[in-house]
C-alpha cells in the first residue's frame, strides 16, 4: 500500500490485473486478512475508487465481464455498497452532522479526562497489548489501509473491549485511511456499534479472528468483551427521517466558467466540457479538513497527487488551492470573470460542509456552483433509504439503468 501511485492509469493497471481474481475467489477469500503486504484477495482498488479514478461501473462492468452475474455477484455487491453509504448519507446528512458535533465534544473532552486520553493514545499508538488490535493500528497507520474485515474487528474492539468513544476511532481511521471517505467510514463504525442497523452490533469474535486472519492472531475469548447490546441508548430518539436528496445546479452552457477539481471525482474529462466557456480551472486540496486534529502525511500526499493527476488529463492551465480562506474560491473565480463554478457532485461530508459555508461569499460576487452528477449515484440513491436489502433487491435495476446488465 505504501508504493500505490495515486493515477488513473496505475488504477486501472491495478483493476485490470484483479480482474481474473473478482469471481469465485474473491467470494471465497474476501474475508480472510492475511496481513499488510499480502492483501491479494481483495483488490485494494478502493483509494482509487473513492476518488474515481476508477469508476465503480468499471470494475463491475470488468466483474460481469470476466465472470458473469452468478460468479461476480459477491464482488458487485461490495461495490454497491459504497455507493448505498453515499446515498443513505445523502438521505440523513442529520447523521455527519450529528458526527462532526459529537467528534468536537469528544475530543474537548479529552482535554479534561487523562484517563480516556491515555487509553485513546494507547490505541491509537498500538500499546494496548492485545497483539492483532496493535498490529492493526500500526499497519493503519504505517500503510494506510486496513482491510475490512479487520476494520471491523477493530472498530468493535475499540468500542465494547476498550470502552473508547466510538467517534475518536472513527476520527482515527478518517485520518489515516487512504480510502477515508465521510459515508463509509461513518457509517461503517456507526454499524458496528449498532446505531446504523440499530439493535444489531457487530461483536469481534476471537475464533472468527482466528479463523479469518488464517491463524496469524489467535486472541483468548476472556480477551474480547461479550457484546449484548450496541450504543442505541446514546441516541434515544432513533435515526433522523429521510430527507429528499438535495437538488443540483446543472452547468449552464456559454456562461463565463471556473472549473473546479477535488478529489472527490479526479475524472474531469468524462464529463462535457465543449459547451462551457473556461477561464479558469483550479485543483482544490481539501484532506486536511477531514479532521480537527493532523491528517496522515500519506492521505495528504496520495490527495495531491490524485489532483495533479487529474488536472493533467483534464487538458486546462490550473493553479493550485487550498480549502482555507473562505473568501478564495469566490475571488478565484470573480477575478477570471466566471459567474458559475463547475465541479462534479460533491458528497455529504467534510468538503461539502466546506462549499455551503463558503456559499454566502459566491453568491455576494454573483456566482454559481454548479455541479455535474454521474449515473451511477442517480441510480442507486433513491434506493438507499433504509437497510441494504432495499439497494440489493434493485441491483439488476441498477445495473440495467446504468447500462451494465
Amino acid at each position: 500500500m505504501t508504493d500505490l501511485i495515486p493515477t488513473r492509469t496505475t488504477g486501472e493497471e491495478l483493476l485490470a490485473a484483479f480482474g481474473p481474481r473478482m469471481g469465485r475467489r474473491y467470494a471465497n477469500g474476501r474475508n480472510t486478512d492475511h496481513g499488510p503486504g499480502a492483501h491479494k484477495a481483495v483488490s485494494v482498488l478502493s483509494p482509487y475508487i473513492r476518488r474515481r479514478l476508477v469508476l465503480e461501473a468499471d470494475a463491475v462492468s470488468a466483474a460481469l465481464t470476466a465472470h458473469g452475474p452468478q460468479d461476480a455477484e459477491k464482488f458487485v455487491q461490495e461495490v454497491i455498497w459504497r455507493g448505498y453509504f453515499k446515498g443513505w448519507l445523502e438521505h440523513r446528512p442529520q447523521v455527519w452532522d450529528s458526527y462532526r458535533k459529537g467528534l468536537d465534544a469528544d475530543i474537548a473532552a479529552l482535554d479534561r479526562d487523562r484517563r480516556i486520553r491515555r487509553d485513546v493514545d494507547r490505541a491509537m499508538s498500538g500499546q494496548t497489548g492485545l497483539e492483532c488490535f496493535d498490529a492493526w493500528a500500526a499497519e493503519l497507520v504505517e500503510t494506510g489501509y486496513l482491510h475490512n474485515h479487520a476494520r471491523m474487528w477493530f472498530a468493535s474492539i475499540w468500542i465494547f473491549t476498550l470502552g473508547l468513544p466510538w467517534r475518536l476511532g472513527a476520527d482515527f481511521f478518517f485520518r489515516n485511511l487512504l480510502d477515508g471517505d465521510a459515508a463509509s467510514n461513518t457509517l461503517g463504525w456507526r454499524w458496528v456499534a449498532g446505531l446504523h442497523t440499530r439493535g444489531k452490533p457487530y461483536p469481534a469474535d476471537a475464533q472468527n479472528i482466528a479463523t479469518f486472519t488464517a491463524g496469524r492472531f489467535t486472541p483468548r475469548r476472556s480477551d474480547l468483551a461479550v457484546v449484548t447490546q450496541g450504543l442505541e441508548a446514546t441516541e434515544p430518539d432513533g435515526l433522523p427521517p429521510v430527507v429528499p436528496l438535495r437538488s443540483v445546479l446543472s452547468p449552464q452552457p456559454d456562461l463565463p466558467t471556473a472549473l473546479l477539481i477535488t478529489d472527490e471525482d479526479c475524472r474531469i474529462e468524462d464529463f462535457d466540457c465543449s459547451a462551457l466557456d473556461i477561464r479558469t480551472a483550479a485543483t482544490l486540496v481539501a484532506g486536511h479538513l477531514r479532521s480537527p486534529l493532523p491528517v496522515s502525511n500519506r492521505v495528504l500526499q496520495f490527495e495531491n497527487g490524485a489532483l495533479a493527476d487529474a488536472a493533467a488529463r483534464a487538458g486546462f492551465a490550473s493553479v493550485e488551492m487550498q480549502a482555507n480562506d473562505p473568501g478564495g474560491l469566490a475571488r478565484w473565480a470573480a477575478d477570471a470573470g466566471a459567474t458559475q463554478i463547475v465541479t462534479p457532485y460533491v458528497t455529504r461530508g467534510p468538503l461539502r460542509d466546506w462549499l455551503d459555508a463558503v456559499t454566502p461569499s459566491l453568491v455576494k460576487h454573483g456566482i454559481t456552483l454548479c455541479e455535474w452528477q454521474r449515473d451511477w449515484d442517480k441510480a442507486i440513491w433513491p434506493h438507499a433509504t433504509a437497510g441494504f436489502f432495499k439497494v440489493k433487491k434493485n441491483i439488476p435495476r441498477i445495473l440495467e439503468q446504468t447500462g451494465l446488465a
